[in-house]
């Protein structure tokens, strides 16, 4: 299955036989080959399409019993956000990468024959807040077809839960969702009511992995002590985000701290330290989607990370080169709100976004249309669903 935002170039490629269900146990082949059959291969193809700060990815699937099965998938790293929160625009050579990411992404469209009907395209936090961002969409959808949908903070939030939705423990009251991207956070509390969780408060952060080491640059002996002052001004920094977001809930707070809720972590930065934390030689899916990790555990991977440097991180196989300047934002963004929301067990999700938007069009598609008839007499009368 594809991985989040901030995936290492090439996970998704060697992923794209692997098999997704909602409704499987997390950690597995999502689908399996239990009672799929013809129906499920005879289904129309889906797509979803993300082109987030970092990374721009694509997911086909057809629908599954309660889920879909992957035909295929695609993640390249573009950095589409790269110098954005010093000038306020996409920089020529980020558009240039995401252009080449998404005419490759057009290509695969149009080779498994899925109908633009059924393809899902969203853009998020770097076209949102960039001047020439529209401007970009409007380049892609005249150069390749695909016509890309800015969608707001608060859609992003909905469906990265979505796309989580089967990793919550069935026992917690309480399940805090944070999606670290790389240019926001989008973080969505919910809290069980009855026999459902419902989201009861969220917020955006705008900080994300890239934003975020961008303002923060590892200085060269870190080491040190300078490591050490960097990192906690990252941590710091996040913090002040969050705190700025005004989600205040002591309910909420002391489920989390008598062991009753737990949080879900979806990103590249947090399946990477779920690497690093079980000495991965090379990123299994299969082992770090529903890993559960302490916030002990966490912290350990951070401290691992940061002794490394950054040619150790490099030579890692679950971060890469393309990301070793990126992972320990994302580490200390997690670290930011397991010290704003205190929360012993995080699981980390190899999902998200993308999930959530395969889902939601399936979801949409097997509803009942209503269907009028015409009655004897005068007007018409509505047919049943």
């Amino acid at each position: 299955m594809p991985e989040p935002d901030g995936a290492p170039s090439g996970r998704d490629d060697r992923s794209q036989r692997q098999r997704s269900d909602r409704a499987s146990a997390p950690g597995k082949s999502r689908g399996g080959a239990q009672g799929h059959g013809a129906s499920s291969r005879d289904a129309p193809l889906y797509g979803a399409l993300d082109l987030g700060t970092n990374n721009c990815r694509l997911l086909i699937a057809r629908p599954a019993r309660e889920g879909f099965r992957v035909v295929d998938s695609f993640s390249r790293i573009v950095r589409l956000g790269e110098g954005l929160s010093h000038t306020g625009r996409l920089d020529e050579a980020a558009m240039d990468r995401a252009y080449d990411a998404l005419a490759s992404c057009a290509e695969r469209v149009m080779r498994k024959g899925l109908e633009s009907e059924r393809l899902t395209a969203v853009a998020t936090q770097a076209c949102r807040q960039a001047e020439n961002g529209a401007a970009f969409i409007e380049r892609v959808r005249a150069g390749t077809g695909l016509k890309l949908r800015i969608i707001d903070p608060a859609e992003e939030a909905r469906l990265s839960v979505e796309g989580c939705l089967n990793l919550f423990d069935p026992r917690a009251e309480a399940v805090l969702v944070i999606d670290v991207g790389g240019g926001s956070t989008e973080l969505s509390w919910l809290r069980k009511q009855g026999r459902e969780m419902k989201t009861v408060a969220w917020m955006s952060a705008p900080l994300g992995v890239v934003t975020l080491a961008e303002r923060h640059p590892e200085p060269e002996d870190a080491l040190g002590s300078a490591g050490a002052i960097w990192y906690e001004a990252m941590v710091a920094d996040m913090g002040a985000a969050i705190a700025a977001g005004g989600i205040v809930d002591a309910e909420m707070r002391d489920l989390f701290g008598r062991g009753r809720g737990h949080m879900v972590g979806t990103s590249g930065a947090i399946t990477s330290l779920a690497g690093i934390h079980l000495n991965l030689r090379r990123y299994q899916r299969d082992r770090i989607d529903g890993l559960w990790m302490t916030r002990k555990q966490c912290e350990a991977a951070a401290d691992r990370l940061k002794a490394l440097g950054p040619d150790g991180r490099a030579a890692e196989a679950c971060i890469g080169p393309d990301r070793a300047d990126l992972v320990l934002a994302g580490a200390a963004i997690l670290e930011a709100v397991q010290r704003a929301w205190p929360c012993e067990r995080v699981r980390v999700a190899d999902r998200g976004l993308r999930e959530g938007l395969l889902l939601q069009r399936m979801r949409e598609d097997r509803k009942p249309r209503r269907r009028r008839r015409r009655g004897r007499g005068k007007g018409a009368v509505a047919a049943a669903e």
